[in-house]
């Protein structure tokens, strides 16, 4: 999630951001909460740090194809491996 997603959910008013200053539906100045922004955007931080580290899932097909369930089990130790690297935030 960037700024202006967690903008947007923070502060569902905001219409429209423009030099990180947000507005509402009638183009009046929107006070946000830089701290709580910054809060809302660590919540999902670990998403784009797992997807980074994911294995490509070709392997995974590849080893259904081939009926190698050693690669399938590799490809699935090594999900649960990123997903134990970065937990989802309680």
């Amino acid at each position: 999630m960037n700024k202006y997603e967690a903008i947007h959910k923070l502060y569902p008013n905001v219409i429209s951001i423009r030099d990180e200053v947000a507005y509402d539906a009638n183009d009046n100045e929107v006070v946000y909460d830089e701290n709580a922004v910054i809060v809302e955007m660590d919540k999902f931080a670990y998403i784009d740090r797992r997807q980074a580290e994911y294995p490509d899932f070709k392997d995974y097909l590849d080893g259904i194809v081939k009926g190698d369930q050693a690669q399938i089990d590799k490809y699935i130790a090594d999900c649960q491996a990123v997903k134990a690297k970065y937990p989802k935030p309680e």
